[in-house]
């Protein structure tokens, strides 16, 4: 328990700071932009990370809303009624992994139709001998080609919007004061951990999409979706009256307001 206790001190001095909330959406667009410069100029040799079925992508990044979604859930309703101690407001505020589900359905809907009305059927990964031009992605797989369409990186949306979204919510910590002979502590304090090590798996898991995986244009694509959920949510919409509302502050919802267009 003192390790576990010492590594949620550690996150709750990192991951928690109102300066990571405001720089790690410019961190993400330069790190996307450094990595895809350096993808195109002098591509790094291959490595098991950039093995698309290492484990990280595979057990993490493929299910990346349904990790972010399974620890949030009770993290949002312990945290959250501890504060308020209203079921009826943790309701309200649990309704952001509902939202959150919407965004990451419609985005993902958006990317695959996309790619299939650009792209086209071929019967080597070279691009060549067109097979039939009105032709799904799937029914190319099963019949052997290669399909080949503008492919919006869905990794650099999700890795985005889940980082975000997380760091987002941790943000109570900053309110949160608990006893540690509780059992909610301990809690509290896995969830705080476990989110903790999911956000840095996200952020290295976009630095290799950004590094070994698309191109550039796919990956800003994907990253402005990822962008634009979080901001439209917790930047615009969650600061309204009829929303799921903010992570609970002491501070007022102006100075919530102020800190989201400084």
């Amino acid at each position: 328990m003192e390790h576990l206790e010492r590594c949620a001190w550690f996150l709750r001095g990192t991951l928690v700071r109102a300066a990571v909330r405001r720089y790690l959406p410019w961190a993400l667009v330069a790190s996307m932009l450094a990595g895809s410069l350096l993808k195109e100029l002098s591509p790094l040799p291959e490595s098991y990370l950039s093995n698309k079925r290492n484990v990280f992508n595979m057990y993490f990044v493929k299910m990346a809303w349904a990790w972010t979604f399974c620890l949030l859930l009770p993290f949002i309703a312990l945290t959250n009624y501890h504060l308020t101690g209203k079921a009826g407001l943790v309701l309200r505020r649990l309704s952001t992994l509902l939202v959150g589900t919407a965004i990451w359905y419609v985005c993902t809907s958006i990317f695959s139709s996309v790619e299939h009305y650009t792209g086209t059927c071929y019967q080597s990964p070279a691009l060549e001998g067109v097979r039939k031009e009105h032709q799904s992605k799937q029914q190319c797989h099963q019949e052997g080609g290669f399909w080949h369409g503008f492919d919006i990186s869905g990794h650099s949306f999700l890795l985005t919007f889940c980082a975000l979204m997380i760091v987002e919510e941790m943000s109570v910590m900053h309110e949160l004061k608990t006893d540690r002979s509780h059992c909610l502590h301990t809690a509290i304090t896995t969830l705080v951990v476990a989110l903790g090590i999911l956000t840095f798996i996200w952020v290295l898991m976009f630095l290799c999409t950004a590094v070994y995986f698309h191109n550039l244009s796919q990956k800003v694509f994907g990253t402005l979706f990822g962008l634009l959920g979080w901001y439209g949510t917790y930047g615009y919409w969650y600061l309204k009256a009829f929303s799921p509302g903010l992570p609970p502050q002491s501070c007022s919802l102006n100075l919530k307001q102020d800190s989201y267009k400084k």
